[in-house]
């Protein structure tokens, strides 16, 4: 009988000993196991004995930690369901307490899931004493795990309850310790949906412009966040509650001294355009915008540079082209040539958006010229922010005009002394020729994309192979047969041995679109005439692209024409040329 009893004890033995253990990796594997032990011992022993050990053993490694908050999350089925859930409370309590954010974290999240899974009058008898007692307790972090779970546990207590997570909620708000006020800064948003409408303008309104006029010395991250619950507020209320409630500390935000939250008002911009609607972001956003595109500090400027083509895209239709010609415009001008890259590159990637907003008179004769001068900036990211987005413009204005005042910045890019930058052109190239056209491309950009076959440097090489396949992609096999193939075997007879190895990666790419008739008619007789070349380097590569070619071409010419070329590679002097030989003729089954 007492054997049978230590079989039965045998799981949480062992997960003792494996906790115990001094090696880390040990005890994390024991911990992403505790699902099987759990399942082993069975819900009721579940409950009374290994939620029971994990409460009491909370004392271990971060990373051990974190593992368990996210396990118990996952523990409802484990305990016997929802009806035993608050058995998980305990453990997740103790470890939304520890100092490790990551871990209080988890734990706040794995609390906030099994909330869900409590009855109403589980929720108010065991999840609401919980978020009190964290609310509550002397050390910081217990208090700002708390403030995440105010929103979860509100909409399904009775009224009483409510009262009283109202106040504790007040408490955390105005706490003497900073993380714990930034915290409750971080969650206002969310509690203020979960409230109702009446307590959101009595209770959480005056908490949310207190905490946006935080001013503890050197500390800015309350007021921060509080832009956050900005949105989410203002998105509750209407016109008149916006104006008088919200819309004084959003402009104190505005022009706050902090450039952090004057950043994070950039950054949520478009959001709280949508929140307050297009009458008060005419009246009042336009102009706050306007002030944050021409701030002092490069990072605003960056993030509202970010934000133009979407704020000029949410603009009412009946004043959008108005505004933008009258108030934003203007500072783009100004970005454009702004001393710092970060803003110059972002606005370049935004700014081709405004041509189909504002019609093709208007991007001819003020944009046009903005594009050109970021075409020639000396940051390359500027020119390549610009020409990723070309088809923008394409759409508005047209191609003839595009490539006029356009192509020649291109070409010049494609040409640039600095490698990483002909090698971003390569990879907008497929993109281009697709907005371009073919006629257009053959023209203007063909004799480009061969000349980089030829770059010196190998990365440009094998850019501009993949980008020929791209454009056969786009073009058809027709188009390589008649434009690009002829180019590409002329390189067979190159005096540089790396432009003849170029060749061959090219036909390996070319015979995977072009199929295995133009492969045999046109690439194949060049791939056996190079099988003599005087560079061991290019008569291996023959022998690896005779093996890719191989298995898309027909036994009969593989027999007739590969077999015969491979036998010869495989007694070459060099060991290299006979060794991808014998490799090709095992891969294609010609021994």
């Amino acid at each position: 009988m007492a054997e049978h009893q230590d079989d039965s004890l045998y799981p949480i033995a062992v997960l003792i000993d494996e906790l115990r253990n001094e090696d880390v990796q040990l005890r994390l594997n024991s911990i992403k196991k505790l699902s099987t032990i759990a399942l082993a011992l069975g819900v009721e022993r579940t409950r009374s004995e290994l939620i029971l050990f994990l409460t009491d053993t909370i004392y271990d490694e971060d990373e051990v930690l974190l593992a368990l908050a996210e396990q118990l999350g996952q523990f409802t089925p484990l305990v016997g369901g929802p009806e035993y859930v608050h058995c998980l409370l305990p453990p997740l309590e103790s470890l939304a307490t520890v100092e490790e954010t990551v871990v209080r974290d988890k734990a706040v999240d794995s609390l906030r899931t099994i909330a869900a899974q409590h009855s109403p009058s589980d929720l108010e008898n065991h999840f609401v004493p919980l978020v009190k007692r964290l609310s509550g307790g002397d050390w910081f972090t217990s208090r700002t795990s708390a403030c995440g779970l105010f929103a979860v546990a509100y909409p399904r207590v009775s009224s009483s309850v409510k009262a009283e997570l109202r106040q504790h909620f007040r408490n955390l708000c105005s706490d003497d310790t900073p993380m714990v006020r930034r915290a409750a800064a971080g969650k206002l948003g969310e509690f203020a949906k979960a409230v109702e409408m009446e307590y959101l303008k009595s209770d959480l309104i005056p908490l949310f412009i207190n905490l946006a006029s935080d001013e503890q010395v050197g500390n800015d991250s309350v007021r921060l966040l509080a832009v956050e619950a900005c949105v989410s507020i203002a998105s509750l209320l209407g016109h008149e509650d916006i104006e008088a409630l919200i819309l004084p500390t959003l402009r104190l935000a505005t022009e706050d001294k902090s450039w952090r939250v004057r950043y994070m008002v950039a950054d949520k911009f478009t959001e709280l355009q949508k929140a307050v609607g297009p009458d008060i972001t005419k009246a009042e956003l336009v102009p706050a915008f306007q002030s944050l595109l021409k701030d002092c500090e490069a990072e605003v400027r960056a993030a509202s540079a970010h934000k133009i083509k979407e704020f000029c895209q949410n603009l009412n239709a009946d004043c959008r082209e108005q505004v933008i010609m009258t108030y934003i415009l203007p500072c783009v001008k100004e970005l454009v040539s702004d001393g710092n890259q970060h803003v110059k590159s972002a606005l370049a990637s935004v700014i081709m958006g405004l041509s189909p907003i504002l019609g093709k008179e208007n991007t001819i004769e003020h944009l046009l010229p903005l594009f050109l001068t970021q075409l020639k900036d000396e940051c390359p990211e500027v020119r390549l922010n610009i020409i990723s987005n070309l088809d923008c413009v394409n759409e508005v204005i047209g191609i003839k005009q595009l490539s006029q005042s356009l192509l020649p910045a291109i070409v010049e890019l494609a040409e640039d002394t600095k490698w990483r930058v002909r090698l971003a052109i390569i990879e907008y190239m497929p993109l281009l020729a697709g907005q371009l056209g073919v006629e257009f491309f053959d023209e203007k950009l063909n004799s480009l994309c061969m000349t980089w076959l030829v770059d010196h440097v190998f990365a440009i090489r094998d850019a501009a192979t993949k980008n020929l396949q791209k454009l056969v992609e786009k073009f058809g096999t027709e188009w390589a047969q008649q434009t690009v193939i002829p180019k590409v075997i002329q390189m067979s007879r190159d005096a540089n041995y790396l432009h003849r190895m170029t060749c061959l990666f090219c036909i390996n790419l070319l015979a995977q679109e072009c199929g295995p008739d133009a492969t045999i008619k046109l690439m194949l007789p060049t791939i056996l005439t190079m099988s003599n070349d005087g560079v061991a380097n290019v008569r291996f590569n023959v022998a690896k692209s005779l093996q890719k070619l191989g298995k898309g071409l027909d036994s009969a010419t593989v027999n007739s024409q590969i077999k015969p070329c491979l036998d010869k590679l495989k007694t070459d002097s060099d060991i290299d040329v006979a060794h991808f030989a014998y490799e090709a003729i095992d891969a294609l089954k010609l021994s």
